[in-house]
């Protein structure tokens, strides 16, 4: 129920909060591993940000303007608010079949999506602006919608695949803001991407975990379900340290990147969109 309660808890604020009080709940024993309440087909919204296709998304700029960074930073907090209901939706729909240690380690994750959020927003929030001021799109969701029935596909696909992107796109996105001498964003986006780091790795675990006791080959398997859910397959290039320490080895990597397109530097863009996008 208490993971139920964070998606059906639309406005932001009320969402950080709901995050971290399950999270905490659930670390000092006071909710019981019972997963009985089925989970919504769709968080609860408060209306703001308009959400769009992601072609018909506005530029972004480059962070060189203050209109620049102000969009950027509103399209990274809008994938951490989302990042929070991914969390605590995979925790309620799927923690029966996982040890309690998934649940220990994934609601952790819902609550440092959470403080991202938070983060973001007050820095938002020090440029005169909001969450919700600008439109965003609702890939995530819809990625996590799509695979709500197959624990394997939903790992394959939200943490490992689109999450992961993070890890590519960040280093790039740090260096913009400092050029742009927004040291404090900066600062806010590397510690994200040090979490972030952690927050693949669970998923590539539990994934790990699914494969092991079904008999399943964990790299053939990953593939094939990128394969089938993931459409035109990765575009490099990638930051392969961060990715390897998240466990998403180039032996992975391999299979679902086209030959030859494996990168060390640092990625341009996230999922295989514009940059300069949301």
């Amino acid at each position: 129920m208490a993971c139920r309660r964070v998606l059906e808890t639309a406005e932001p604020r009320a969402k950080i909060k709901a995050a971290r009080g399950a999270a905490r709940d659930w670390r000092m024993g006071r909710l019981t591993r019972v997963f009985s309440h089925p989970m919504p087909d769709q968080p609860a919204r408060v209306g703001r940000p308009q959400l769009l296709p992601p072609s018909r998304m506005p530029k972004r700029g480059r962070a060189g303007s203050i209109r620049g960074r102000i969009a950027m930073l509103h399209a990274l907090a809008h994938i951490e608010y989302v990042a929070i209901d991914l969390a605590f939706d995979l925790v309620g729909r799927f923690g029966a079949a996982f040890p309690p240690s998934f649940v220990d380690r994934w609601t952790e994750v819902g609550a440092q999506e959470a403080i991202h959020f938070a983060l973001l927003e007050r820095r938002l929030n020090a440029y005169g602006a909001s969450y919700g001021d600008l439109p965003a799109h609702d890939g995530l969701w819809e990625a996590a919608a799509a695979t709500a029935s197959d624990a394997l596909a939903r790992l394959a696909i939200v943490p490992m695949v689109l999450e992961a992107r993070g890890l590519d796109v960040t280093p790039l996105l740090i260096s913009r803001f400092e050029r742009a001498g927004d040291a404090r964003s900066a600062r806010i986006l590397r510690r994200i991407a040090e979490d972030e780091v952690e927050h693949v790795a669970a998923g590539v675990d539990a994934f790990r975990i699914l494969c092991i006791s079904a008999g399943l080959d964990c790299v053939q398997t990953w593939q094939s379900l990128v394969a089938l859910h993931f459409r035109g397959g990765l575009k490099p290039p990638f930051n392969d340290s961060a990715r390897d320490r998240a466990g998403l080895t180039k032996e992975m990597m391999a299979g679902v990147a086209p030959a030859g397109d494996l990168s060390h530097k640092p990625a341009v863009a996230f999922g295989g969109a514009n940059p300069d996008r949301g």
